[in-house]
């Protein structure tokens, strides 16, 4: 009879005797008294999902990254180890993740210890490596990767941009000092791209507050004027502010200008800010879009000699 109640549900509600905004297992239901045939009942009707063999999940939980990482918490083997961009997400390094993944979740990198060969489910990318204990941490009771150890294999990456933003994330947290990483990048001698990992540990930074504010930085560092900082902060006249990028000695700085967070109501603050710091303080600021930094056809080296240019050429107060 309750079977019949539920199928006709728009979404399971309340009667239903297990969790509605988390996973369980087919153990956990028959313990509550929902058996397997009902809960295959229940999946083909659409409002249980199933995303991994064992473990259910009501239909209006969100198929994102923390609800992969619990499914895959109540039925991996214990010494499976979530690592990279997951492991940093799932301890506040948000930046770790590809763009829009926290709109549509990517299979979870989890792998297993040397010699224990691969998951093999359709949540996770899988595979071997080697661990030290000290790499290892447990969060919500799944072991991943430490910062550090995170960030000595995100740092390991082709480009220089897309590593420097991930030790970026990784140091903000606060788990490691530059120093320390940098002493740590002899343990992967030999390694695919461990030379990327060299070039760019010792810039990492985590005062910036996200990836565009990483390419900034870092390609402004390689070009010939005084180098940038990030976060430059600013007082004038009992106020405060904080420019993403910018140079003291010049008073000038490059802002990066996200969608998510300068537009709509946050541009009328924008604009009263760049407002002060122009007039009040006498800061050049040159605002950049997503566009601007990462296209291929990219404006970003031009807008900094301009901005430099600018300032060493600003009339005398």
């Amino acid at each position: 009879m309750r079977t019949t109640r539920w199928l006709q549900l728009p979404h399971l509600d309340d009667t239903f005797p297990l969790p509605l905004d988390g996973p369980f297992t087919t153990q956990d239901a028959v313990r509550a008294g929902v058996t397997p045939r009902e809960l295959t009942l229940l999946t083909r009707q659409g409002l249980l999902r199933a995303p991994i063999k064992g473990v259910h999940v009501a239909a209006q939980v969100p198929d994102d990254t923390a609800h992969r990482l619990a499914c895959l918490a109540l039925v991996t083997p214990p010494d499976a180890i979530v690592v990279d961009r997951h492991a940093g997400w799932a301890q506040g390094a948000t930046m770790v993740l590809h763009p829009n993944e926290h709109l549509e979740a990517q299979p979870i990198a989890m792998f297993l210890p040397h010699g224990r060969g691969r998951l093999r489910n359709k949540l996770v990318e899988s595979g071997e490596r080697t661990f030290r204990d000290s790499d290892l941490t447990v969060v919500g009771g799944i072991r991943m990767t430490t910062p550090l150890r995170t960030a000595l294999d995100l740092g390991r990456q082709r480009w220089p941009e897309p590593a420097l933003t991930a030790l970026d994330a990784l140091h903000r947290l606060g788990a490691f000092s530059v120093e320390e990483l940098v002493a740590e990048v002899g343990r992967f001698d030999g390694m695919r791209w461990v030379r990327t990992l060299r070039h760019v540990a010792p810039h990492t930074d985590g005062r910036a507050q996200s990836g565009g504010e990483t390419v900034v930085r870092w390609r402004w560092k390689h070009l010939p004027v005084p180098p940038p900082e990030p976060q430059v902060e600013v007082r004038c006249d009992g106020r405060l502010a904080f420019v993403d990028v910018g140079n003291a000695g010049l008073r000038f700085g490059v802002e990066f200008q996200g969608l998510e967070w300068h537009t709509g109501e946050r541009e009328k603050d924008d604009e009263t800010r760049f407002t002060w710091l122009h007039e009040d303080a006498d800061w050049i600021l040159e605002p950049v879009w997503t566009a601007d930094v990462y296209c291929r056809n990219s404006r970003l080296d031009e807008i900094i000699f301009d901005g430099v240019r600018r300032a060493r050429h600003r009339p005398a107060a």
